[in-house]
């Protein structure tokens, strides 16, 4: 079983919190993890995935075009409903947009009938996101979010 993490990033921010979302999925035994830019992403790596994690910058408060496009292209949604998911988002301003980007992604994935994972035990209660590059906090929150798909990606496949 294996979680796909999936990312935009021009700057580098969104890649790093990618990275660290990655390690937590990682830390979860019989789990594996896949981390692609959205450009490498292709269908087989849906069909082989019980979670999907994607994560963007924010760009005017929504999402890069970038993702857009990669989600565009998402198999149909037989193929992506029940799988686990999972947002995370960047901006360059404490007060950037992040909220409207992750949920212009949970959207997409709610439509596409995708079960969406938030954690109501971290502050960020719809999905990880910093300002900036990721400082130790972000990056934690972003190895908790990780870890918690990969545990429910398990479980459902137990």
């Amino acid at each position: 079983m294996q979680v796909l993490v999936g990312c935009f990033s021009k700057s580098g921010d969104t890649r790093a919190l990618a990275e660290a979302v990655a390690d937590g999925v990682r830390e979860v035994e019989g789990v594996a993890c896949v981390l692609k830019d959205v450009s490498a992403i292709v269908g087989d790596d849906f069909l082989e995935s019980g979670g999907v994690i994607l994560g963007s910058p924010v760009y005017l408060g929504t999402l890069a075009a970038e993702l857009k496009a990669m989600i565009d292209r998402l198999p149909t949604r037989k193929v992506m409903e029940n799988k686990i998911c999972a947002v995370f988002a960047t901006s360059r301003d404490s007060t950037g947009g992040k909220g409207t980007t992750i949920f212009s992604i949970l959207q997409a994935m709610l439509l596409y009938g995708m079960v969406v994972v938030g954690d109501p035990f971290l502050a960020r209660h719809y999905g990880a996101a910093c300002a900036g590059a990721p400082d130790e906090r972000a990056k934690d929150q972003g190895r908790k979010l990780g870890r918690r798909v990969a545990e429910l990606v398990k479980r459902l496949a137990g």
